[in-house]
């Protein structure tokens, strides 16, 4: 192709390149198990030990995987028990704390409601005695 097929006729100013279109595709499950299935014939094709031999090295190594997730599992519900006994002690905590709190503020508010009640008993007691003498001081006038 020369350079001039890259303009349109119609307008001599725009370039038109040629484009590529990329289709994905991925690859599914089966091909996984595909790809696991062929690589496992020839290791056992190519294997330079007897069937025996391959096969108590199969169980070995399926011993150890089986241990090492033992391991793992019980290291995994350990440090969640722990997580789990560290958040329910904070929310406990918590929770008193907010009792308390709730508490000292009932003690607070009972004792600002009786302080304005005597108060309010001391300050009518006052009020009458002072309507008494101004009664008696106008009835003596």
């Amino acid at each position: 192709m020369d350079e001039y097929d890259w303009y349109d006729d119609d307008d001599p100013y725009v370039v038109e390149r040629p484009y590529v279109v990329v289709e994905r595709q991925q690859a599914g499950v089966g091909s996984l198990f595909l790809g696991l299935a062929l690589g496992a014939g020839l290791a056992l094709l190519l294997a330079p030990q007897s069937g025996a031999e391959t096969r108590r090295g199969i169980a070995r190594s399926a011993r150890r995987a089986q241990q090492a997730a033992q391991d793992l599992v019980g290291d995994v519900s350990g440090t969640v028990a722990d997580k789990f006994n560290d958040v329910r002690a904070t929310v406990e905590e918590r929770i008193e704390a907010t009792f308390d709190a709730v508490e000292a503020k009932k003690r607070q508010v009972t004792s600002a409601f009786e302080a304005g009640r005597n108060a309010a008993r001391q300050s009518r007691g006052e009020l009458k005695d002072r309507i008494a003498e101004r009664k008696a001081a106008y009835k003596d006038s």
